[in-house]
């Protein structure tokens, strides 16, 4: 079998997160900041950099990553700890696609997420993806099936009725109340055993967002 070195990186991760989270201060991590740089932020980089040539040809655009900066944004947070104690990477197109979808990765101690779909929208990119879904309801609704993905409940709720001018009682009232379109699914440790590790695991696991993707392009993105 073999493995694409990613585990340490894992397991590294795991480690100095779970030990941040018990001790989430400055004066902790001051002191230990060369290790999260070179045991977890480097080979996150490079981990995304691979990724992202894989899905440039999953997605059949370019597609830039980005590994999230560990420091929180705490200006308007009641939580003021100061670092973040999960690992986050995020895949978009390099070029501005307005419907393309966007892909995710996040791992913290006890947890493992892919994700994919189209972050919040507002103002006419909700307008349209709303007209998409009445029109293309069914047929999003089966490709979403496939993917054996669930919604994720990260930002915004959904709205609690469905938007005018569709009716309450319609047949994707589901989706209509949808502000953003996000799929994840939580991975299970097989992939430590997996042919090819965690690039190969994760690779497939967005794979399976192939119907979904290929979906909005032909009928949104354009």
């Amino acid at each position: 079998m073999t493995t694409d070195g990613f585990t340490r990186m894992i397991d590294d991760s795991n480690a100095f997160f779970a030990e941040l989270s018990r001790n989430n201060t400055k004066e902790w991590f001051d002191p230990r900041k060369d290790h999260y740089n070179e045991n977890v932020k480097k080979p996150a980089e490079f981990f995304a950099d691979l990724m992202a040539d894989d899905l440039s040809r999953i997605a059949g655009r370019a597609m830039k990553p980005k590994v999230f900066r560990i420091y929180r944004d705490v200006r308007f947070s009641k939580d003021k700890t100061p670092f973040k104690t999960h690992l986050h990477i995020l895949w978009s197109p390099a070029e501005e696609a307005p419907f393309a979808p966007v892909y995710f990765f996040g791992t913290e101690p006890g947890d493992m997420t892919v994700g994919f779909g189209l972050t919040p929208m507002k103002g006419a990119k909700l307008t349209r993806f709303r007209a998409f879904v009445d029109t293309w309801g069914d047929q999003l609704a089966e490709a979403i099936a496939q993917t054996g993905m669930t919604f994720s409940d990260w930002g915004d709720p959904p709205l609690k009725r469905v938007p005018k001018p569709y009716e309450q009682d319609h047949p994707h009232a589901d989706l209509l109340k949808l502000k953003k379109l996000i799929l994840h699914h939580k991975m299970t440790d097989d992939w430590r055993s997996a042919e090819g590790g965690l690039l190969s695991a994760v690779r497939q696991r967005f794979e399976t967002a192939e119907p979904v993707r290929r979906l909005l392009v032909e009928k949104l993105v354009g």
